[in-house]
């Protein structure tokens, strides 16, 4: 593999090695301005050099699942006797790539070692981003990183300033890879006694790194197919291990910088902080509450013992919110639940952290624009402070964004494939918060349904003010003189 550097702002690119590229050669350039020597992609984002970061950041998740759509569609990818397609790879590279986690094969019966290893690597680059490890590793070698490239880490990041942008993707990348190791160890005790030392290592850190990036891919094929982790949903070891993962991953790097720097002390924290932890708080405790009282007499956990079923319900409750995993088949769930983890499934986790959704900001701006609209206020206030003016409209767009896709893809998934609309809603809202989880559906869905699937992941992963930032004119146009007339309203 051959690094090269360029002038600032520095770029990076990795030369795939010959015995897997074969006749495909080509670079990846993560960060560019001016190229000394041009590869195929190098001139793509030459030309683009001007370009915002949102386009950049967009562009670079698309050459990753390019990347790994190549990688995945080579023989030494799959099992022996296997058989695969270039849709399959697609589909599979994009998912990893996103942190979603939704799939059309089984991951550990149809993907070899290797293709196992490059979902995870994709897994592990896509859930810290894209620019984050790109200019980690460039930081490393301690050359100077320009006002642009810390621009493009302050957008991957989602960081409120610019100042210290280095040292907080440094501590994003060395915090992620210490709750990575800590999480493997932790499973370790539980798959290496069962599955032997090399298979229960790898198990470790498969569904350790799965965990934190709160991806939702797993390898238990082997209890069967598209099992998620049913069989291990009474075993309070990796439940609580998988759990806290998925929790400290979807929280954001952000918010654990905040709170590191203000010593765990709530008081102190920034307002964003303690919206975000507030909002997820919240959300956890009712939807641990209502997946309980909707299925603890329901076919889903008729075989569990009461305490099996809290377990089951608090576990479902923290990974319905942007991981994937399941201890409950899915399947068998009623349609209330169905339709309440759809709803959980579009919040999703807060912003700058693994997860997807609208994110636990922007739904927490919107119910405080509800109480302070009912209060007859003009401004929201929370923790005694005032929302910035603006911010409301600005989470409306994003709510209204997600719901208008998912709505749209849904409605075309039920009448092109004949499946019940909430199933597909489903579907497209598991796929657009970038969660993963799935009630057996996606597999037998036609190739239409499936790309719009895959256009719903990139979406949620890049965000949907990155996707507009990417696409609409950057000009900023003055202010409508025009004549004012009021509208009714409800």
């Amino acid at each position: 593999m051959a690094l090269s550097y360029g002038p600032g702002p520095f770029f990076l690119c990795f030369n795939l090695p010959s015995h897997l590229a074969k006749s495909f050669r080509t670079n990846i350039l993560f960060l560019t301005k001016e190229g000394i020597h041009l590869s195929f992609v190098e001139k793509i984002m030459v030309k683009a050099r001007d370009a915002s970061g949102t386009r950049i950041l967009l562009g670079g998740y698309c050459l990753l699942i390019t990347l790994g759509t190549f990688l995945l569609s080579l023989p030494e990818a799959l099992q022996p006797g296997v058989e695969s397609s270039f849709l399959t790879s697609f589909f599979t590279a994009t998912s990893a790539a996103c942190v979603t986690g939704l799939v059309v094969v089984d991951t550990a019966t149809h993907w070899s070692l290797f293709g196992q290893g490059v979902i995870l690597g994709l897994i592990q680059i896509g859930g810290l981003g894209f620019m984050t490890v790109c200019i980690t590793i460039i930081s490393m070698t301690h050359l100077k990183i320009g006002m642009s490239g810390r621009i493009l880490m302050q957008n991957s990041l989602s960081a409120p300033h610019i100042g210290g942008i280095v040292r907080m993707t440094r501590f994003v990348f060395a915090g992620t890879l210490l709750a990575e190791a800590l999480g493997a160890l932790f499973l370790s005790l539980r798959f290496v006694p069962s599955l032997g030392l090399g298979d229960g290592l790898w198990y470790s850190v498969f569904h350790s790194i799965s965990a934190f990036c709160n991806a939702g891919f797993d390898l238990m094929g082997s209890y069967g197919p598209f099992q998620s982790l049913v069989p291990f949903s009474g075993d309070l070891l990796v439940n609580s291990v998988i759990a806290s993962l998925i929790i400290i991953g979807g929280l954001g790097f952000p918010i654990w910088g905040d709170l590191f720097r203000c010593k765990f002390r709530f008081s102190h924290l920034t307002l964003h902080s303690k919206l975000a932890i507030s909002t997820s708080l919240g959300l956890l405790i009712l939807g641990f509450l209502l997946i309980y009282i909707l299925e603890k007499d329901g076919l889903a956990m008729s075989a569990m013992t009461t305490g099996q079923k809290v377990l089951a319900a608090g576990f479902q409750s923290v990974t319905v919110r942007t991981a994937g995993f399941a201890t409950l088949d899915l399947a068998t769930l009623s349609q209330p639940a169905i339709f309440l983890m759809s709803l959980l499934m579009l919040v999703g986790g807060s912003p700058g952290s693994t997860a997807g959704g609208i994110k636990t900001t922007t739904f927490a701006v919107l119910l405080l624009s509800i109480s302070s609209t009912f209060r007859n206020r003009k401004n929201a206030e929370i923790f005694g402070r005032r929302l910035e003016d603006g911010l409301t409209r600005t989470a409306t767009c994003v709510l209204m964004c997600y719901l208008l896709l998912s709505c749209g893809v849904a409605i075309y998934i039920s009448h092109v494939d004949q499946v019940e609309l909430y199933l597909a809603f489903f579907e497209s809202v598991s796929a657009i918060a970038t969660v993963g989880l799935s009630a057996g559906l996606t597999p037998t869905l036609s190739t239409g349904s499936l790309l719009l699937l895959t256009a719903l992941m990139v979406f949620g992963r890049a965000g949907s003010l990155t996707i507009l930032g990417a696409f609409l004119s950057e000009k900023r146009h003055p202010s409508s003189l025009v004549p004012q007339e009021k509208i009714q309203i409800g």
